[in-house]
């Protein structure tokens, strides 16, 4: 089982940043790389323009920009959680486009899935590793206890094999693209963003580990996972 740390404060955009920073010089430092997957949403975009605003002369050719999951939309839409990436991060940081690795949501799910997972089975296979590994997932807490596009009640959610998914959500009648549990929970780290608005009971019940909720089954077999949860 994973150690879990939680840190509760008021500094929220602050305090994500600075550990986000902290993970990227120290992975750079040990592996001359950082292997980042950034989530989508509200939450984390003032921690994503934060980071922008305060690196100068950042190493940004070091770091690999992935995403644990994408909305089904072209990469200007305002849903697409590229789009929102490289608005608030890519283009004021100035990340270069070879750090980038989108999902492509303009395509067919399941086509989009299985090249997002062959691109990364290819770094993978490059470094000798059995299966790709991030130094850092960003991921959400959903009202519903969904994390990335893992909603409660999906198939992804019983996948065991296949990294990267194609995802139907009946309730909001639309395909997701997603990381899975075989994926994000072989990360070295694992950082839970969670705003103000969120529901208390709902983050208590996911930390103590109630399985009817997807991001209660988070848990990297050789990693942390950190909640930074604003107050």
């Amino acid at each position: 089982m994973a150690i879990v740390k939680i840190t509760r404060t008021k500094d929220f955009v602050v305090d994500a940043a600075a550990f986000i920073l902290e993970q990227a010089r120290k992975a750079i430092a040990e592996r001359n790389e950082f292997r980042i997957a950034l989530s989508g949403g509200h939450t984390p975009a003032p921690v994503y323009a934060h980071i922008a605003s305060g690196t100068r002369d950042f190493r940004w050719e070091s770091v690999r920009f992935t995403f644990g999951d994408e909305r089904c939309v072209p990469p200007d839409d305002p849903q697409s959680n590229f789009s929102m990436a490289r608005e608030n991060l890519f283009v004021p940081a100035a990340v270069p486009q070879k750090s980038i690795m989108r999902m492509r949501g303009e395509i067919d799910p399941q086509i989009a899935a299985q090249q997002y997972t062959q691109q990364l089975d290819a770094i993978a296979a490059g470094r000798g590793e059995s299966i790709y590994q991030h130094d850092l997932i960003l991921l959400g807490l959903g009202d519903d206890g969904h994390t990335a596009s893992l909603f409660p009640g999906t198939a992804a959610l019983e996948e065991t094999s296949c990294q990267v998914v194609a995802n139907f959500v009946p309730r909001l009648n639309a395909w997701r693209l997603t990381f899975t549990f075989p994926l994000i929970n072989h990360a070295r780290q694992i950082l839970f963003l969670v705003g103000a608005s969120k529901d208390p009971q709902l983050i208590e019940r996911v930390l103590e580990r109630d399985q009817q909720f997807p991001a209660a089954r988070v848990d990297p077999s050789a990693g942390e996972v950190t909640w930074i949860i604003e107050e």
